[in-house]
């Protein structure tokens, strides 16, 4: 039987995943970005594009060119695309349609419900207005997998935070009823790079992850903040500022907070909150930005 490298390389995972042989997809050399491959979709709703832009800078499991290139095929992502107004739309509709039940829909912040969703407008197709809400519930249906990328997009984050007319929701929210499609939660404020990358990689690879009690891969929110930091048990830190010493009595949110921040770090794995010496903002948590520090 013939089969094409694409369809090995996956059948080679999915057997080493089976047989749980700890591998690095970083040496997996493929083609991801054949036309052939799921692409990528991704919209943005209310938010502030740090989720893009912490994308922009992945360093691991490659640099973004190289992801862009040779790892996946992003036929839509307004911020990065040098395609606007309606041929960006048409480009959006169209590879939606053409690759119906094919491609991963990658939704960055949340989104507008109030005055009909009229906050966001994505842009417009055939004339038509199309709402960040419509476009949403139009697409998830359609895609193969839904990836909320950061807090916003999967909890509601800062846009659904006190009381203003936007009527923000997270993409689950949305789309509950509306889809069976699975809906994977990537929260952060923003997204570390490496989890939103290796998780579309793990989509496209291997299929649905391992997820908790918020939709949440295991394999990057399997464990606290304050479990793997370096911090931990080495006594109390006297202020917010201290260059050691434990935060949790300043209020830190590691102990309830599950993220990677401890272990892959931010800027090319050379800092995060508390290595700046600051508490943990819980920025992954569902009930961000709830929180005293901020």
């Amino acid at each position: 039987m013939k089969i094409s490298r694409r369809d090995f390389l996956k059948w080679s995972v999915a057997a080493g995943v089976a047989l749980n042989i700890d591998f690095d997809l970083t040496n997996v050399n493929t083609v991801l970005a054949a036309q052939t491959d799921p692409p990528i979709i991704w919209i943005q709703g209310a938010g502030c594009s740090g989720c893009t832009i912490s994308t922009l800078n992945v360093t691991n499991p490659a640099t973004i060119d190289d992801v862009l290139l040779n790892k996946i095929s992003m036929k839509y992502n307004s911020t990065i695309m040098t395609a606007s107004g309606d041929l960006a739309m048409q480009t959006l509709d169209q590879s939606a349609t053409l690759y119906k039940g094919q491609f991963i829909l990658v939704i960055e912040g949340a989104i507008p419900t109030g005055a009909s969703g009229n906050y966001c407008i994505v842009g417009e197709v055939n004339g038509v207005p199309l709402t960040m809400q419509q476009a949403v519930l139009k697409y998830g249906p359609m895609a193969k997998y839904v990836v909320a990328a950061g807090t916003c997009a999967s909890f509601g984050g800062v846009p659904a935070s006190g009381a203003n007319s936007t009527g923000c929701q997270s993409v689950k929210t949305i789309l509950t009823g509306k889809t069976t499609n699975p809906i994977v939660n990537l929260s952060g404020y923003p997204v570390h790079p490496t989890v939103l990358i290796q998780s579309l990689l793990d989509l496209i690879l291997i299929g649905n992850p391992a997820i908790d009690n918020n939709n949440r891969p295991t394999k990057y929110y399997g464990s606290t903040v304050h479990n793997t930091c370096l911090r931990k048990g080495t006594g109390n830190a006297i202020q917010i500022g201290s260059a050691t010493g434990c935060f949790r009595g300043l209020g830190c949110n590691g102990p309830t907070t599950n993220n990677v921040c401890s272990l892959m770090k931010w800027n090319n794995n050379q800092a995060w909150c508390i290595g700046v010496n600051y508490p943990c903002i819980g920025c992954a948590n569902p009930t961000f930005p709830k929180n005293p520090l901020l």
